[in-house]
């Protein structure tokens, strides 16, 4: 374990709170901007000429192997991160996307843009695995869905900054338009390395590692109380508990990340990595990297228009994604999931169709008409597929996991991203239409998947999603505890795991929205004691 140099910037309670979630958002910006940038850039002139006019598969590759360097990086991150902890993890992040961002700046042959995009891509991956997981652990039960979900609104934000900046450049000539957005992205990297400086570590880092006392206080800075705080008394004795409990196995090494043990750690881990298998095989990265070439090849638009539409096509990923940023507690995770890969399933089927339509003499009519569902697709997955899988990796794990469940959660983003990037030129070039059925076949299974599959998480603190694994089926008992809350003898401390002593009050207390019904009989107990 290596500690890193913090400075108390922030203070207590709200400000530091504040912080930690305007670096979180901040990373992410950055995230949505390496994103972005290069859907203006692949078509630009001087940028094809720099690298002699490469074919659809080797553009895929060049676009592509970014995303394979993100997922070199959530392996790094799952061998080291636990070592390094989350804010040190962060920092060493930022210098890989530095490092790269520089290269790709300087880049002339195309082994020397390929390098350089895997070397940022090294730095996303270590970033996307650690900075979701990090945010999750400072934050109430009740906050967390809104706060992580804001983390991808702002991936949203990144991706038009990058958008619109490529457009504006797009009308000047020379190398600059194209290495002057590239650039940019290193202004984002050095405001998250300062901002970082002034943050505590996570408190379940440090309960995992021996270091309670510390972990007391931070806890005690960040809900601005002391330690006989109900909520700080409250979170201290849970996690506390939890490790207790996880680590009777002993100790977890990657051998046993698909255990199936007493908390279902194997099962939890799979559930991460389809989440977010689920966010990238719907094709939202067809639209965010290729969306100006798609318009240009399938809808046969201008350069320009191509360009314009494509910057207010991502608009909408970003004002879809203000619905979960403020009512992803309020509606859960499983019903928009399900709802949004159906929506996104009948967007794809739609365009489609409209594209189908191609040498006829209604070509141009429907091809215009397919980009509307372009529109609803983003809006869709803005509410849906894209925050949720953020939220859900890092609190469907169990804390002994976490940070190698997170890992490898993410790695599934970038592997399948990796994939759906470089075969995209090709697709659309050669399937054209038919490209889009595959999406929708895609999405439209995702349905059933996560209605049999993915239990209920909504408002439930970490250590009580470890609870809904304990015995029962998994997605039933989800339901009931998200409509009815916790019945008397469930939950942390209960007769189960107190060594038949029976019930206590901290048992049944709990922070969670979903189990405040329960309060009434919990003093009622009290009393009668």
């Amino acid at each position: 374990m290596i500690k890193a140099p913090h400075y108390n910037w922030y203070g207590r309670g709200f400000k530091l709170r504040a912080a930690i979630t305007v670096a979180c958002q901040l990373a992410f910006v950055l995230f949505g901007y390496d994103q972005g940038v290069f859907s203006g850039i692949v078509g630009n002139e001087d940028f094809l000429n720099t690298f002699g006019h490469p074919s659809a598969g080797l553009e895929g590759i060049i676009v592509s192997i970014y995303n394979l360097g993100c997922f070199t990086g959530c392996v790094l991150c799952f061998m080291f991160c636990e070592k390094t902890g989350r804010r040190l993890a962060m920092w060493i992040a930022m210098v890989w996307i530095i490092v790269g961002a520089i290269l790709q700046t300087t880049a002339y042959s195309v082994p020397h843009i390929m390098i350089a995009r895997f070397i940022t891509g090294i730095g996303t991956g270590i970033e996307t695995s650690t900075v979701p997981m990090y945010q999750s652990e400072l934050c109430e039960a009740e906050k967390r869905g809104r706060l992580v979900s804001s983390e991808p609104l702002f991936v949203g934000v990144g991706i038009e900054i990058a958008y619109w900046f490529d457009y504006g450049m797009s009308f000047t000539t020379g190398s600059i338009a194209w290495r002057l957005p590239i650039a940019c992205q290193m202004i984002f990297a050095i405001l998250v390395i300062i901002l970082v400086f002034g943050l505590p570590e996570s408190p379940r880092y440090l309960y995992k590692h021996g270091r309670g006392e510390e972990a007391l206080k931070i806890l005690c800075d960040v809900y601005d109380g002391t330690p006989d705080t109900p909520q700080i008394a409250k979170e201290n004795r849970e996690v506390i508990e939890a490790l207790k409990i996880e680590q009777e196995n002993g100790e977890y090494k990657w051998s046993q990340l698909f255990k199936r043990d007493e908390v279902q750690t194997g099962r939890r881990v799979l559930l991460a990595y389809g989440m977010q298998f689920m966010n990238q095989m719907g094709g939202i990265n067809l639209v965010v990297y290729f969306i100006t070439s798609v318009l240009e090849i399938n809808v046969k638009l201008s350069r320009n228009l191509s360009l314009l539409l494509g910057g207010v096509i991502n608009l909408m990923f970003f004002i879809g994604s203000l619905f979960p940023t403020f009512f992803l507690d309020k509606y859960g995770r499983r019903k928009p999931m399900m709802w949004g890969s159906f929506g996104l399933g009948v967007s794809m089927m739609l365009i489609s169709i409209l594209l189908s339509f191609n040498n006829t003499s209604v070509a141009k009519q429907t091809s215009s008409a397919s980009v509307a569902f372009f529109f609803t697709y983003m809006l869709i997955f803005g509410m849906t597929a894209n925050c949720i899988p953020w939220v859900y990796v890092p609190e469907i794990l169990p804390l002994h996991v976490r940070a190698k469940g997170t890992a490898v959660g993410i790695s599934s983003n970038w592997i399948w991203n990796f994939f759906v990037v470089m075969i995209t030129p090709t697709i659309i070039n050669n399937l054209q239409w038919k490209a889009y059925l595959i999406f929708m076949c895609l999405n439209l299974a995702f349905v059933p998947l996560v209605y049999f599959c993915y239990p209920e998480t909504s408002n439930l603190t970490l250590e009580e999603i470890d609870w809904l694994f304990y015995d029962g089926n998994v997605v039933r008992r989800s339901r009931r505890v998200a409509k009815h809350g916790w019945e008397r003898g469930e939950g942390w401390g209960s007769f189960s795991h107190q060594g038949g002593k029976g019930p206590s009050p901290a048992a049944i207390e709990s922070g969670s929205l979903s189990s405040k019904v329960n309060e009434a009989t919990t003093e009622q107990h009290e009393k009668g004691q």
